[in-house]
């Protein structure tokens, strides 16, 4: 097995400062359209799932009625084809005028009466992905009020038909155009994802100062491989990665894919553990109206989305990747508590792995660990106490751990303090008898 050495939490910080906007000091969350919709836009023949007003106004009344705001999400995201294949007159961006008739600042009008933010898609080039006309570096001014003047809350600039020069010159200038509006708008950057996502070639010094969040990788598909591809490549590159992201800087494994048709339970419970370990925009891709029961209470599962939305903003990081081919996922939070992810790549049967807090580089203490998606407490921990637990093939156990010692203080119906603090957690999240009892408490 690899091991890594013990880390401070000083090293884990970034020191360099992020975009001065004051925007998504935690990770963003809300809907996007890309993964699950496309570039669908056969309104006549599939009125409901094409891209059209109607399917974000949709989308906007499932988070705003089924729960999904009061968790977090409350970004409504466009993402490509929404436009006309033209410009307007006066060399504006407008947008299809059958699909969305009634414009997009009504729109966000519908969406903000609602209490939620409008994102929207550009692409610096000659042509979005989609092709559909792009943001050349002349339009970059144009564009950003354009923005503005709708009330639009969050832009994605991808990359399709543009050059290095281009893209060195166009996000930072797009980043001073949308700060110029007065309106504060969240800055998505695609940049590094063409540069190859990694130095020299990318620069996550200047990203920090001009973007809110930035994609690094590949697209995810809907499919368990390529969520093992875009966890590996996070993992495999975090001593790079990892010091990068913070309050209002994240790096962005892309949408979750929950609750579609490439994922099974246990695979959308891993990757919402794994995203919530990477502080990772938790920006879901699916199809709210006919979202199942299990996806949904794995996307609305508050202590997930606490330990995701830490205040103190540090990247989780991979401690171990065993012979067994179990993997464990480590990240600081407030209140000298933690998160753990134990992952199985294994495609046979549950694995029983065995181990203790002192070999996750704990401390010396007295711990408990609540289980994030069973909602029992395991109590009685020392950092030497050894325990198993039982993790599914291609899924995760994921606990959150706090010393003893700092909970004294909980209240009289039991629940955690910081956990419930923003989340309304349900009346599960209380003490439990412990699913994985260790050896000397029995």
């Amino acid at each position: 097995m690899k091991l890594l050495p013990v880390i401070s939490l000083l090293a884990l910080t970034s020191a360099t400062s992020a975009l001065d906007n004051g925007l998504m000091r935690t990770p963003p969350m809300g809907w996007m359209s890309w993964e699950r919709f496309r570039c669908n836009i056969d309104c006549e023949n599939d009125p409901k799932n094409c891209i059209s007003e109607n399917l974000f106004r949709d989308m906007a009344d499932r988070l705003a009625e089924d729960g999904w705001k009061e968790m977090g999400y409350d970004h409504v995201m466009i993402d490509d084809c929404w436009s006309s294949m033209l410009r307007d007159k006066d060399g504006r961006l407008q947008p299809d005028p059958q699909r969305f008739p009634g414009g997009i600042a009504k729109l966000a009008r519908y969406l903000h009466d609602r209490g939620l933010k409008l994102g929207i898609y550009g692409d610096l080039g000659t042509h979005t992905c989609g092709g559909y006309p792009g943001t050349t570096l002349d339009k970059i001014d144009t564009d950003a009020q354009t923005f503005a003047s709708w009330g639009v809350d969050f832009l994605k600039l991808d990359g399709c038909y543009s050059n290095e020069e281009e893209q060195q010159k166009g996000y930072p200038l797009m980043s001073k155009a949308l700060n110029a509006t007065g309106r504060p708008i969240g800055y998505s950057c695609s940049w590094p994802a063409y540069r190859g996502g990694l130095p020299p070639s990318v620069n996550y010094t200047l990203l920090g100062e001009i973007c809110n969040l930035w994609r690094n990788y590949d697209d995810i598909q809907d499919s368990w491989d390529s969520v093992q591809d875009i966890t590996d490549w996070f993992f495999d590159n975090q001593e790079i990665l990892q010091p990068e992201a913070g309050p209002g800087r994240w790096n962005d494994p892309d949408m979750l894919i929950i609750g579609n048709f490439g994922l099974s339970v246990d695979q959308s419970r891993s990757q919402m553990a794994l995203w919530a370990i990477m502080a990772a925009p938790l920006i879901m891709s699916n199809n709210l109206r006919t979202l199942s029961s299990e996806a949904r209470a794995i996307l609305q599962n508050g202590a997930a989305i606490a330990i995701n939305q830490d205040p103190m903003g540090v990247q989780g990081r991979r401690l171990l990747q065993e012979r067994s081919q179990i993997e464990v996922y480590w990240r600081p939070l407030s209140q000298s508590a933690s998160a753990l992810v134990f992952l199985s790549r294994r495609q046979d049967m549950p694995y029983r792995y065995h181990t203790c807090l002192a070999k996750l580089n704990y401390t010396a203490g007295s711990y408990e660990a609540y289980d994030v998606f069973t909602g029992k407490t395991l109590s009685g921990l020392s950092a030497t106490t050894e325990f198993t637990v039982s993790i599914n093939p291609s899924g995760v156990v994921m606990w959150y751990v706090y010393p003893k010692m700092h909970y004294e203080h909980l209240q009289e119906d039991g629940r955690y303090p910081y956990i419930r603090q923003k989340y309304r957690m349900s009346s599960s999240l209380r003490f439990h008898n412990p699913r994985v009892v260790p050896p000397s408490l029995l």
